[in-house]
């Protein structure tokens, strides 16, 4: 991280109270606006309520601090934006395309490689197909991110569900086991998706031609040099073969039959075979998850076991029967009919002979990680699929660590494309600090960042020079204490204020409680009863929360409260006393209103401005709502009901679960627009436009052409964005980095 005098560049806090130091805001990527900051502030706890994991449908939260300063208008033409680390971890998973590293995955299942080098990788969670160039550039080739379908057609126009197995044959075709469509698709160097067998939606074990043959969960493909394709088809136990014209005949098991009888054909029995390859031969080698073994079946569908024995699981080395396995996931043949093995639940890549001679060829039995390195010295965290190029590299899906690796012939391991996603709650310096599913963010008089980390159960401190601590709770440990430091408890810190004193007030989510914390790291119950959700009105702890998330705080100390389980704006003063100030407890929807008359949905962030009007993320509305000091809500941008990622005034402006807020001098808010993984900009009559990040592409990169993983927090830093993002804490800045 870029320092200057000890401060993050171009750094003015803007406390409650305290004076501007007159930088202009943040202007959006396609044009410059007016007026100066004050402090904003957002964040999200994520999750559905009572949860501690963003899995739900459910947004975060967001809180600010008030300001009411203005700076002087911008003329110029708009400055370029760039994005950096504060501190923790930029890896994860994604769908975004780019070079290497910067790259995303979300579970890669199946690797094949073609001619000229090129791997084609099963990007499983995300429903696509990737290509990663021998140049290192990973592009999508065909599916679009997280929408899953059957459609064929070109490129992002065609859908995939759930595919798992791929390989490619000698001119360049490629083939897809889509393992939830039930069916086996063909896409060409160009994109082009087509269905070749099966129906997709119908699952069986029909033998015929096209789409009325049946499948049921086919798993993997592989195809020879006559071009018939072979397939894994795992919850009918058997082997199919389709020929170049798309007759579907089954060579080896029965269908629904489960077992590990070696035989011929029919006689034959599997249990749930997980991926096939084929060797110069024409012999078919079958990873058989359940059974633990390695099975071999001739072009007649004569099946024997090659290596390991079925029930039995371990990780030896050794002869035929004497190896042992652990859910093997993958199997590649080179040209000498030497297989790879992707040994999943053992976290290795394996090697076995033409004989049966099992050895390891790269990580360690149950060690599991991301390490690059040589033989038993790599790590690997699931591995679900293996490739092979004609030099002998071995290419490996990397599932769990959603990474594609390659291993030489000799053992050695590096990392080709995505990037580890590194958690935990380290303190220190910048990057060497780590956090767990960071959500509120927010600033003090004197520069410090506060982050409520969520997953860790503790809130941290940033200094301006980037140095990380924990200011409160215990790493990893739940519960509900009052105390000092690691002696206080919380359970999923979300949203998070700091006033003009430095005292930080905190959303504890699944307390549900607003919890208050000293500069020295006291811990006191402010408001609600830890333990018993509720929604009554009342002072201190005789009032009730229901998994309050976002908290902002006003010049006079007064705390504003986005009740999210209740579905309902509360009102704190600096004596505690609670008040309901717009919607009504458990009651969802929409309408706008006057206090109890409104409703809101999940809603999540919240700001104040210095004249006392709130805004409001409505997460599941997909909405910003307007409260006034009275209670009188408005909505000011999106439709209710109808996500989307569109720019446009007023209601034609679409976003997707915003979760954080933050405001200017000028009363322009800025959205962390979570599942949209952009942050948004929306002036005082509506107008959004997008500011950083492009809509649906998902994963952390840095630069001049920002993306995000799904923001939940942010923070006014003078012109920059404090952002609290997957497992790091981002700034996003003018100008070159």
């Amino acid at each position: 991280m870029k320092q200057i005098s000890g401060m993050w560049p171009g750094l003015c806090l803007v406390a409650v109270g305290l004076a501007s130091c007159g930088f202009p805001p943040l202007g959006q990527v396609t044009g410059g606006d007016d007026a100066g900051p004050s402090i904003g502030a957002g964040d999200d706890a994520g999750g559905t309520p009572g949860g501690g994991n963003d899995s739900g449908p459910n947004t975060g939260s967001g809180d600010a601090a008030a300001g009411d300063d203005a700076g002087a208008p911008i003329d110029a033409a708009p400055p370029s934006i760039s994005l950096e680390l504060i501190a923790g971890d930029i890896g994860g998973i994604g769908n975004g395309d780019g070079d290497g590293s910067a790259a995303r995955f979300d579970g890669p299942t199946g690797v094949a490689v073609d001619g000229a080098g090129n791997v084609y990788i099963v990007d499983h969670n995300n429903h696509t197909i990737r290509k990663l160039s021998a140049a290192g550039t990973v592009t999508t080739l065909a599916g679009s991110p997280g929408v899953a379908d059957s459609l064929d057609g070109t490129g992002a126009a065609a859908r995939f569900n759930n595919p798992t197995g791929i390989a490619v044959d000698t001119g360049g075709t490629i083939y897809v086991a889509d393992q939830d469509n039930h069916t086996i698709r063909k896409v060409t160097a160009a994109g082009d998706v087509t269905t070749m067998a099966g129906s997709a939606g119908i699952p069986g074990s029909v033998d015929a031609t096209g789409g009325a043959a049946r499948f049921n969960f086919p798993a993997a493909v592989a195809v020879d040099a006559a071009g018939n394709v072979y397939v894994a088809d795992s919850n009918n136990q058997t082997i199919r073969k389709i020929t170049a014209t798309g007759a579907v005949t089954t060579l080896a098991g029965t269908a629904g039959a489960r077992g590990n009888t070696d035989g011929a054909g029919a006689v034959a029995r599997f249990s749930n075979p997980a991926a096939v390859a084929v060797d110069a031969a024409d012999n078919l080698y079958v990873a058989d998850h359940d059974n633990n073994t390695i099975r071999k079946v001739t072009g007649s569908g004569v099946v024997t076991t090659l290596a390991g024995t079925a029930g039995a699981t371990g990780s030896t080395d050794g002869a035929g029967t004497a190896a042992r396995f652990r859910s093997p996931s993958g199997v590649t043949a080179d040209r000498n009919g030497t297989l790879y093995v992707a040994d999943q639940d053992n976290s290795t890549i394996r090697k076995i002979t033409a004989t049966g001679a099992v050895t390891t060829l790269a990580g360690s039995a149950t060690q599991l990680g991301s390490d690059d390195g040589a033989g038993t010295v790599a790590r690997f965290r699931s591995p679900a699929g293996v490739g092979i190029d004609a030099a002998g590299n071995v290419y490996v899906a990397d599932q769990d660590n959603s990474l594609v690796r390659k291993i030489t012939a000799a053992g050695s391991v590096t990392t080709l494309a995505g990037a580890v996603g590194q958690v935990g709650a380290a303190d220190g310096p910048g990057a060497i600090a780590r956090f767990s599913f960071p959500a509120g963010v927010a600033t003090d008089a004197a520069g410090d960042l506060y982050v409520a980390d969520s997953n860790n159960r503790i809130v941290r401190r940033i200094t301006s020079s980037g140095a990380v601590t924990t200011l409160a709770g215990a790493p990893g440990v739940s519960g509900e204490l009052d105390g000092t430091g690691t002696a206080a408890r919380f359970s999923f810190p979300a949203g998070i204020a700091v006033d003009a004193a430095g005292t930080v007030y905190l959303a504890d989510e699944s307390n549900h409680s607003i919890r208050k914390i000293s500069p020295a790291g006291a811990v006191t119950t402010f408001a609600g009863s830890s333990g018993t959700p509720g929604s009554a009105d009342g002072t201190g702890t005789a009032a009730q929360f229901s998994f309050p998330n976002g908290v902002a705080i006003d010049g006079a100390g007064t705390l504003y409260v986005a009740d999210q389980g209740n579905h309902t704006i509360r009102k704190v003063t600096a004596d505690g006393v609670v008040t309901t100030l717009a919607g009504s407890p458990g009651a969802l929807g929409s309408a706008d209103g006057v206090g109890s008359a409104a409703r809101f949905r999940f809603p999540a962030g919240v700001v104040v401005d210095s004249a006392g009007t709130l805004y409001v993320a409505d997460g599941n509305n997909h909405t910003i709502r307007k409260v006034t000091p009275g209670g009188a809500v408005t909505t000011l941008a999106g439709a209710a009901g109808i996500p989307g990622s569109a720019d446009g005034t007023g209601t034609t402006a679409r976003f997707r679960f915003p979760s954080a807020l933050a405001i200017d001098g000028a009363d322009n808010l800025y959205v962390a627009d979570r599942d949209n993984a952009t942050l948004r900009k929306v002036t005082p009559t509506g107008t959004t436009t997008t500011l950083a990040g492009i809509a649906g592409v998902t994963g952390i990169v840095l630069g001049a052409t920002p993306r995000f993983a799904g923001p939940r927090g942010l923070v006014i830093l003078g012109d920059s964005l404090a952002v609290s993002d997957a497992n790091a804490i981002l700034r996003l800045h003018r100008g070159a980095p």
